[in-house]
């Protein structure tokens, strides 16, 4: 049997491994960050109709631009945005691909602040980006001076910032964000995945978009929206921007199924955001749980926790996994992050902790 070694790949992507969680059958799968909630019945059915209507045409292909997926994102974003100012792909991955594929690319250069989500990194090898990691501050937190500094010293094409970062859950101050913008002299992405999830007064990115043709803001319906199965990612940002993106995005890209489960979705959005509320509430009883224990724990906006084990992460990870509780070990030496779920996840997590 050949292996991959064997085959002409690229010398850049030989030794490494593909991304992605481990795939267990445990009672308790906390390590993906998904909305633990399964899909209202009204909303399974509404999603059910839209997708019977497409079948009878799927001998055609189906709207390349998507235009009234688009038209309803814009409208759940606010903000005065319009079909125009919003694109969508597979995911959010596919987006930020889309992004550097037509602002990177060979002999350009994207920078991210670590530790952040790790498939920016593996996105921008894959469309021949050189990828600068930036380092954060005490407890994970960037301020505008940190950011300005790396940004200036490498120059980079592409800025990423998250916000709730992934995976410690912080949120950006929008100073930074303002910061980071006045100093790039290319593009600013502010991934804001988890964007749904923030405590209150949090300010998202989408408030500054106007005036800033080099801003973009990507978004998912695989969190909040408890849509993770639909892959579906978009971007708000310049019309200029749309029209980049729209030069490399493959022909077709978004399914009329997955336009069509989408749009339900929207739809019915006030019933798949309801979760939204409890699952804060448990992302915020994990967070005092942890603490109460005598746990470093770091500020959460998102669906998720870190936490500091104290000790070898991989240890720790094995001991929850035997207790039947799927974590994720993000590869931050000591520390862990577990997936704020419902309340019984949340009882047999801190409970599991116990015996650590």
């Amino acid at each position: 049997m050949t292996t991959l070694d064997e085959l002409p790949i690229r010398d850049d992507l030989r030794g490494l491994t593909p991304y992605g969680a481990p795939q267990l059958d445990v009672p308790v799968r906390l390590n993906t960050n998904e909305n633990s909630y399964p899909v209202p019945e009204a909303v399974v059915d509404a999603i059910g109709k839209a997708l019977t209507a497409e079948l009878r045409d799927l001998n055609r292909y189906p709207d390349r631009d998507a235009v009234a997926l688009r038209a309803d994102l814009a409208a759940y974003l606010g903000h005065g945005l319009t079909a125009g100012q919003v694109w969508a792909a597979n995911g959010s991955n596919e987006i930020q691909q889309q992004l550097l594929q037509a602002f990177g690319g060979p002999g350009r250069t994207a920078l991210g602040f670590t530790p952040a989500y790790s498939m920016h990194p593996l996105l921008a090898l894959g469309t021949g980006t050189r990828w600068v990691p930036a380092g954060r501050g005490v407890d994970f937190g960037l301020t505008a001076d940190e950011a300005v500094d790396q940004v200036r010293a490498h120059r980079p094409d592409v800025v990423f910032l998250c916000s709730p970062n992934n995976p410690t859950g912080t949120a950006l101050d929008p100073a930074v964000v303002a910061a980071v913008l006045d100093a790039a002299p290319g593009m600013v992405v502010v991934d804001e995945a988890y964007a749904e999830f923030a405590r209150p007064g949090t300010v998202s990115a989408l408030a500054v978009l106007p005036g800033h043709p080099r801003l973009v803001v990507t978004r998912t319906m695989s969190k909040a929206f408890g849509f993770a199965g639909g892959r579906l990612g978009y971007l708000a940002a310049d019309p200029a921007v749309v029209a980049a993106v729209q030069l490399v995005r493959l022909p077709y890209h978004l399914s009329a199924l997955t336009q069509a489960a989408a749009r339900a979705a929207l739809a019915h959005r006030d019933a798949l955001l309801a979760t939204v509320e409890a699952i804060m509430g448990q992302r915020d009883r994990i967070v005092a749980g942890l603490r109460a224990r005598g746990l470093r724990v770091a500020d959460s906006d998102a669906n998720f926790v870190l936490f500091r084990v104290g000790g070898d992460q991989a240890v720790a990870w094995r001991a929850l996994l035997e207790q039947g509780v799927l974590v994720r070990d993000v590869g931050l030496p000591g520390w862990l992050r577990v997936t704020a779920g419902t309340p019984a996840e949340t009882d047999a997590f801190l409970t599991a902790m116990e015996s650590l």
